[in-house]
């Protein structure tokens, strides 16, 4: 369907395919499941879309998995199946829906048995050559149910796994054949691995709850379960928990960094702590930058929930301007399986977000946001600002303009559906009716991390990737294994 007023195909304002992971391998007695299933809670950020928790006792793998919130999925009978003394749990997000080929196959933690028995993966990430390697086992013989990219690191590990003394030793060697971005839990019979790819562009971290050990995506995991937060994994790192113990096994470490950094914009709960840095204070340090690069005379500074409210407190203070609310979400609203239709898809703006119009009558605001995509969304909410009484409306955008797709689970679009990619600054300000609008510089976002060592992703803004990535044939090839997902 066309939105003729703006010219691009219909394409979710907020689009990006991220997860979240989780294990326990427990030594103190504990509930696994129910720890996983809090974790995967404070985790929910990271994915809306499906969810599920495989158990390991002694062995014997039970996994509960389905479309939905956590919540959703698992209730107290569920989980008082689900007894063993290990766990993986897995949240998703991503553009497609129940309907997409291979979806519900595709949902995550991903089981498999084989000869050496029965392998358990959760993944957060994208790799650049799952196409190439699915086409290869799929030559051989080998049968896919899903579309999941840890579908094909699964059939990596079982054959790596036959000429290896340890699974340790199969996965290590896997990390040597997969490309692309990756954090993840693989759980044996006996023991659970975490790895994270040689340039860290998804996060991994290690905590402990009494003796027993957890990896996470995210430390906020750890704080929601009352556990320990150890350490992060390094790029290219493998950790084994294996009786009670953890090795590590630094193989594949390199000092490359390329940790995404939309993890700071936006992915990552404001609470957390991201290769040394707090999220929250990266975000403020964002708006802090914006008020430096774009000031305006204004009235008041509020953020577009809840991506934009660091942002907007961090501009509030460098500027002086007061910080209040000018948009109150509806936090029930969750996600919808059912594809609306595009007034629907209009309407659904302001059952997600209401103008506080006490706040904003007869006052000039700034409004502060992560990122625009089409431009649509923001578009519609300059509008309610306006009708609401709003005398100016200032956008400002606490990232540079999305001008490169990403490769590595960060879901931007194609070129042609991005607004920055189709008109310059002035233009898109009025296209979204903002009397003014100003994005974070490129050179701005290294003031978000001061003191950081080491790099980061920026190619969604820059076309600069941290590793090569594949030519128009190699993504042509993608899609048509992927069945379009």
């Amino acid at each position: 369907m066309e939105n003729k007023e703006l010219g691009f195909s219909w394409l979710p304002e907020k689009l990006h395919e991220e997860c979240g992971v989780f294990g326990i391998s427990d030594a103190d007695g504990h509930d696994c499941a129910n720890i996983a299933y809090y974790a995967l809670y404070a985790l929910q950020h990271r994915g809306q879309q499906s969810c599920g928790i495989a158990v390991n006792d002694s062995g014997n793998i039970v996994c509960t998995k389905d479309m939905g919130l956590v919540n959703e999925v698992f209730n107290e009978k569920i989980l008082s199946h689900l007894k063993g003394q290990m766990a993986v749990g897995h949240v998703n997000y991503s553009k497609y829906s129940k309907a997409s080929a291979g979806y519900r196959e595709s949902i995550q933690p991903m089981v498999r048995k084989y000869k050496k028995g029965t392998l358990t993966i959760a993944n957060n990430g994208s790799l650049i050559n799952a196409a190439q390697l699915r086409d290869m086992f799929e030559s051989e013989g080998a049968v896919f149910h899903g579309t999941s990219d840890a579908e094909v690191i699964a059939h990596v590990i079982a054959k790596e796994r036959i000429s290896s003394a340890s699974v340790e030793e199969a996965v290590k060697k896997m990390m040597k054949i997969i490309k692309g971005a990756y954090s993840m839990i693989v759980m044996s019979p006996q023991k659970m691995i975490g790895c994270r790819d040689p340039y860290g562009i998804r996060p991994l971290a290690l905590g402990k709850l009494g003796n027993s050990y957890l990896l996470a995506s995210e430390t906020c995991a750890f704080d929601a379960i009352g556990a320990e937060f150890i350490r992060e994994l390094d790029p290219g790192e493998m950790v084994v928990i294996y009786n009670n113990e953890v090795t590590s096994i630094r193989d594949n470490v390199t000092d490359n960094r390329g940790i995404c950094v939309f993890e700071y914009m936006y992915f990552a709960r404001p609470d957390s702590i991201i290769e040394g840095t707090s999220v929250y204070e990266a975000r403020k340090n964002a708006g802090k930058v914006l008020a430096q690069e774009h000031p305006v005379e204004a009235d008041l500074v509020f953020g577009v929930p809840d991506s934009g409210l660091c942002a907007a407190i961090g501009y509030s203070e460098e500027s002086g301007i007061p910080y209040g609310y000018g948009l109150i979400k509806n936090r029930y609203i969750g996600r919808t399986f059912i594809q609306p239709t595009q007034s629907e898809r209009q309407n659904l703006v302001k059952i997600k977000l209401n103008v506080l119009a006490d706040a904003v009558k007869g006052k000039r605001v700034v409004m502060v946001d992560d990122s625009i995509v089409r431009g649509t969304t923001i578009r519609d909410i300059v509008r309610l600002l306006k009708e609401a009484g709003a005398l100016e409306v200032h956008v400002r955008i606490s990232s540079p303009p999305f001008k490169w797709p990403c490769y590595f689970g960060t879901d931007v679009p194609s070129k042609e559906n991005l607004i920055a990619c189709q008109m310059e600054l002035d233009d898109i300000a009025k296209a979204i009716e903002a009397d003014s609008l100003g994005y974070l510089s490129i050179e701005g976002i290294k003031k978000l991390l001061p003191g950081r060592t080491g790099g980061y992703c920026q190619g969604c803004f820059t076309g600069e990737y941290p590793i090569p990535v594949p030519t128009q044939n190699e993504k042509d090839e993608r899609r048509i294994y992927t069945h379009e997902r």
